[in-house]
């Protein structure tokens, strides 16, 4: 049992943000005391699109000191359409975390769980599992708020790549490659995705990656643009290991492999920093269905499970890797058996219901 209560900052987001939120912790609470860990301590904080609305502020100081001093911080989907500052852009505090704590290496993963419809018609799709590492400090995103448009002529924005974050989020995939090779028992492979053969600064990117590459030659590693990866994510994603890219183009890019395992209502993902990192779903706050209790809860469910095996590996807690497990088998279970799952995967089941159900395979119980 690990030593000390972890303390887990709690953002529950706007619109369908507070309908996953609760039962996702549900589900994290239930595996970690199954695992026989210590129960955690959630301080809920104030940050999003209707705070902002309230307040003028999207991401308050004290959210930021409070997040940063936690052990891991759980955050569910945020934004709303219609809630902007005055330059026109949407509400994002997600990103602003991302950027005050220094959280630089964005992980989308993309896995087929046996029984799983994909709108993939080959049947090698059952074997996509594949992580996508998305840099989330820099690229076209590190001047987000200083585009400058001229009159109405033209309007410029400034893409950073340097070297200090390109070398730590290289080692950060290189590192993960490793582990998942170890825990699957075959070689591990990177893949850096860029626009090498047009822009200077992917170039320079690129080389980077060639550089870190040599510090870690049990892992195969191998280059690709970006155009090319996204016909190929269609073509054969199973063919993936780990891919490594700039911040758009991962941007971008996990949201198409969302679409492979058939919704981003499955589609988990992690911001991690040096010491300190974000979990949450990859999906936004749908406003057109939140109050319906309608939504789908398993990517916040499985960024908790996330969260449970990074906190594992941060705490020496093997007991909450087990949770981990517990939640990603539990999952698995409700997606192959297809008779609790919501309106985006074809069913009919209500948040809440199919919450219930991956706790009830959790507590190993049909119903």
């Amino acid at each position: 049992m690990t030593a000390q209560t972890l303390t887990i900052a709690v953002f529950e987001g706007d619109g369908i943000g507070p309908e996953i939120m609760t039962p996702a912790r549900d589900v994290i609470d239930a595996a970690v005391a199954l695992a026989g860990a210590s129960p955690f301590t959630y301080h809920f904080l104030p940050a999003g699109a209707a705070h902002f609305a309230k307040t003028g502020e999207d991401l308050p100081t004290a959210s930021i000191e409070a997040a940063k001093a936690a052990d891991a911080i759980l955050l569910s989907a945020m934004g709303l359409p219609h809630i902007r500052k005055p330059d026109g852009t949407e509400i994002t505090p997600q990103i602003g975390l991302r950027f005050a704590l220094g959280l630089y290496a964005g992980v989308r993963p993309i896995k087929v769980y046996p029984g799983q419809k994909t709108p993939l018609a080959d049947p090698r799709a059952a074997n996509m599992d594949f992580v996508l590492v998305r840099e989330s400090t820099e690229g076209l995103f590190a001047h987000m708020n200083e585009g400058v448009i001229h009159g109405d002529a033209e309007a410029t924005e400034t893409l950073r790549i340097t070297r200090a974050t390109s070398e730590k989020l290289f080692d950060f995939a290189f590192r993960l490659a490793q582990r998942r090779a170890e825990l699957k028992g075959r070689p591990g492979r990177v893949t850096c995705v860029d626009k090498a053969n047009v822009f200077r600064a992917f170039w320079f990117f690129r080389s980077i990656f060639e550089e870190r590459a040599k510090a870690f030659p049990d892992v195969a590693n191998d280059t690709a643009y970006v155009d090319a990866m996204a016909m190929w994510m269609v073509q054969r994603p199973w063919e993936f290991d780990v891919m490594v890219t700039e911040n758009m183009f991962g941007d971008i890019l996990s949201d198409l492999a969302a679409g492979l395992v058939g919704s981003l209502g499955l589609a988990p993902s992690a911001d991690i920093g040096d010491d300190v990192a974000v979990f949450q779903p990859c999906h936004g706050s749908a406003p057109d269905i939140a109050g319906q209790g309608i939504a789908n809860p398993l990517a916040m469910i499985l960024s908790g499970a996330m969260m449970l095996d990074w906190l594992a590996v941060e705490h020496d807690a093997p007991e909450l890797a087990a949770a981990a497990k517990m939640v990603e088998d539990a999952v698995a279970k409700v997606l192959s058996e297809g008779t609790h799952l919501t309106g985006d995967l074809g069913g009919s089941a209500t948040t809440q219901s199919c919450a219930d159900a991956v706790l009830t395979r959790l507590q190993g119980r049909v119903d």
